[in-house]
């Protein structure tokens, strides 16, 4: 099966050819003609699967369509070709950012024009851009929201609407946002819903978003990569940045990724990983967006090794050969570990994910393996070894009985999924 084959606009074909793009993954495979049908989609894909080309290939070959059909009509010439017909709405500045490149790659050579607009920044210069006008706008909630109250855009032609990481726009609390921007697009639309997991909170939602939607999933729900080898090492909370700059200096990582629940612990790991020598900085939504920048650059480019992120912030961050994922410590949302240690073993490469675990985490260790209904290999590291005489606290949610209801309630919805389907 080749991009040819799929029916997508000989521009767009030759464009990936180019880009050396050898045949559609799964999500593509599977997504693109049903987009091209124009049904709606809610699609379950997990990040590093291409599911970007999923949903712009189609919008471009749409678009691309629509022009030429233009064109070729009689007293057409006069009319704008440059109107809003494709939203992308994305939770952060950051997969904004990737959306929008992706793109302009795609695009390349084409008449198609994009723009990408979020908050941090100048919104001038961004009421400028939209002024020239645009086919696509890649867009953050609350800047888009901003725009349209200064009437600096208008959908009133918008066809198409995606949602991309749609799970993560709810834990970030958009919804509110969302529902506004809801009101003010056009009730005729196809939407589209990609998201890296598809639980009952998701598919609740997207009652208010899609119509009649194909569901499409490439993976079971709640599975991570197989192409990502995950690792936890038992070790005392205090030794956790040791063991971490071992491995780092004593394996050779070029790049990983390390998640901080807090950007005060970001800062505090930051600090104490450079006294051991390892080239490390913090990303976090306290810096600037010039910083951020600035340090994603560097770690791009070999200067920085260990990038200290929040799980806000790593949101959308696309790092190519990027090896290492390392939880300091479990996510209190079982769903990030997912999307997490999702930023390593991505498009067919492989990637480890290190969980540094520390008695305080195993309750949940014990919530997330509920989650993901396996067991999750664990190892003693020598020279680190863990303090045996310290107890992992037990709470209400991990008693035996709390974690028997849990897993009950989880194979009852399950079944409950099999008979609507």
């Amino acid at each position: 099966m080749s991009f040819a084959d799929l029916s997508l606009h000989p521009i767009l074909v030759n464009r990936l050819a180019e880009l050396n793009y050898q045949q559609p993954t799964p999500i593509q495979f599977q997504s693109i003609p049903v987009i091209l049908s124009g049904k709606d989609v809610m699609a379950g894909a997990q990040t590093g699967t291409g599911k970007t080309a999923a949903f712009a290939l189609p919008l471009l070959h749409q678009i691309l369509t629509y022009k030429e059909d233009l064109a070729a009509q009689p007293g057409t010439q006069h009319i704008n070709s440059t109107p809003i017909t494709a939203l992308i709405l994305v939770p952060t500045r950051e997969l904004a950012q990737q959306v929008h490149s992706s793109i302009e790659q795609y695009a390349y050579g084409s008449a198609v024009t994009s723009v990408m607009v979020y908050g941090g920044v100048s919104i001038g210069d961004q009421i400028r851009q939209l002024a020239n006008g645009t086919n696509i706008l890649v867009a953050t909630p609350g800047r888009l929201l901003d725009l349209l109250r200064k009437r600096a855009l208008s959908l009133s032609q918008l066809t198409h609407l995606v949602f991309d990481e749609a799970d993560r726009m709810l834990d970030m609390g958009f919804k509110d946002e969302i529902v506004e921007v809801l009101k003010r697009l056009p009730s005729t639309r196809q939407t589209l819903l990609f998201s890296a997991t598809l639980d009952d909170r998701m598919l609740s939602f997207s009652r208010r978003l899609l119509r009649s939607p194909q569901v499409i999933e490439v993976a079971q729900r709640n599975t991570t990569a197989s192409s990502i080898v995950e690792r936890v090492f038992n070790v005392d909370a205090h030794r956790k940045c040791a063991i971490l700059c071992h491995l780092i200096i004593q394996e050779g990582w070029q790049q990983s990724l390390i998640f901080s629940r807090t950007k005060q612990g970001a800062d505090a790991l930051v600090k104490q990983m450079k006294q051991a020598g390892v080239a490390a900085e913090a990303f976090h939504a306290d810096l600037s967006q010039a910083v951020r920048e600035q340090v994603l650059a560097a770690f791009k480019g070999g200067e920085v090794t260990a990038l200290v992120a929040t799980d806000v912030a790593a949101r959308g961050l696309d790092i190519n050969e990027l090896h290492y994922v390392v939880n300091m410590e479990l996510p209190f949302q079982v769903e990030d570990y997912v999307h997490r240690i999702g930023r390593t073993g991505r498009a067919g490469n492989t990637g480890q994910a290190i969980t540094l675990l520390s008695v305080d985490d195993e309750p949940l260790l014990t919530k997330l393996e509920a989650f993901l209904d396996r067991r999750l290999p664990q190892q003693w590291l020598a020279g680190f070894e863990p303090d045996l005489n310290v107890i992992a606290p037990v709470t209400r949610k991990t008693t035996k009985a709390a974690l028997k209801q849990q897993a009950r309630k989880k194979a009852l919805a399950a079944s409950s999924r099999g008979k609507k389907r």
